[in-house]
């Protein structure tokens, strides 16, 4: 979804989004439950825990201080292929609610996206991304997380 602007190699190389610890758990992509159904037949070993209407993939036990998902393969990346989850095929860029609206904002984490232009990062969302992310968030829900501060604000919804 954002190959105009992230390349699949800086993320194969990464792979910081596929890593929670304590702090950021609450990053966890949210899934829906026809997508967790395709994700459970086609990987009968997946677990998951319910968050809210929707699941989120039960990460185990903790290593290091750390959560690593359980569809990341060290040496190919996701496993998910067309089923991975909404947040992680637009990760860093994440849709929020902040004062009772929807604005998509960027994790600070990824380190290729985060030395990109502002004006590069906003004009992908105004070249239809934005419009797209909004929409999916408006049929989920689920996944809006509540704004936590230091991410900026790109976009808000009309």
């Amino acid at each position: 979804m954002l190959k105009n602007i992230l390349k699949s190699s800086d993320c194969a190389a990464c792979k910081i989004c596929c890593v929670f610890d304590n702090d950021d758990i609450w990053e966890i992509p949210v899934i829906d439950g026809e997508r967790k159904k395709r994700i459970e037949e086609r990987f009968p070993q997946s677990k998951f825990e319910r968050r809210g209407d929707g699941w989120v993939f039960a990460m185990g036990e903790e290593r290091d201080g750390l959560f690593t998902c359980p569809a990341l393969d060290p040496a190919k990346g996701c496993t998910l292929g067309e089923e991975k989850p909404f947040d992680c095929m637009i990760w860093p860029y994440r849709i929020m609610e902040f004062g009772g609206r929807r604005v998509i904002s960027i994790a600070a984490l990824c380190p290729s996206m985060y030395k990109k232009p502002l004006s590069e990062l906003c004009g992908e969302l105004e070249n239809g991304l934005g419009e797209k992310i909004f929409a999916f968030a408006k049929d989920h829900p689920d996944i809006v997380k509540p704004y936590e501060k230091g991410y900026p604000i790109l976009m808000t919804e009309d």
